[in-house]
């Protein structure tokens, strides 16, 4: 499963990665390609192999972007959300043992290469999701159900 969600800022970055794969990335590798060409015997000519390859997987990286940016939805703050956990908060989780976790909720499209961030289709954040400060949850894990405490929402969104 994978929600369709996504934070405005998360929204920016990808369209900021689709503008520089098209206006940058694709246009020097075209040209690499073109030179790479002109060299004569193409199937001994590594540069034409490696940067043919490479243009491959850009326009591959920009079919996806283009077809995901068309589908997501961006979730932006509302005062309504103030002191419950959904989509865009930032939460800080205590369990039974006292071992504290913190991460936001985002969407999956913005969880890569990143500790603090978990998607909104993870078990973690589908249970939390309608909590307040004190309220308690359970996560069912490999080894059994968890029991989790709120103890702190914050919310971050730039408008």
């Amino acid at each position: 499963m994978k929600t369709n969600l996504i934070s405005r800022t998360g929204y920016l970055k990808l369209q900021q990665e689709l503008d520089h794969l098209w206006r940058v990335e694709r246009r020097e590798t075209t040209e690499k390609v073109t030179w790479a060409a002109s060299l004569g015997d193409r199937s001994e000519n590594a540069d034409y192999k490696y940067n043919k390859q490479k243009l491959r997987q850009i326009d591959r990286r920009i079919r996806f972007l283009r077809k995901r940016l068309e589908q997501l939805k961006i979730v932006d703050y509302s005062p309504q959300q103030e002191g419950k956990v959904f989509f865009g908060a930032s939460v800080v989780v205590e369990d039974e043992h006292g071992e504290q976790r913190s991460f936001t909720i985002a969407g999956p499209d913005e969880i890569y290469q990143r500790d603090d961030v978990i998607s909104i289709d993870a078990p973690m954040a589908r249970a939390a999701l309608g909590k307040q400060v004190d309220d308690e949850f359970v996560v069912q894990t490999p080894n059994g159900p968890k029991l989790w405490f709120v103890n702190q929402i914050t919310y971050h969104f730039t408008r």
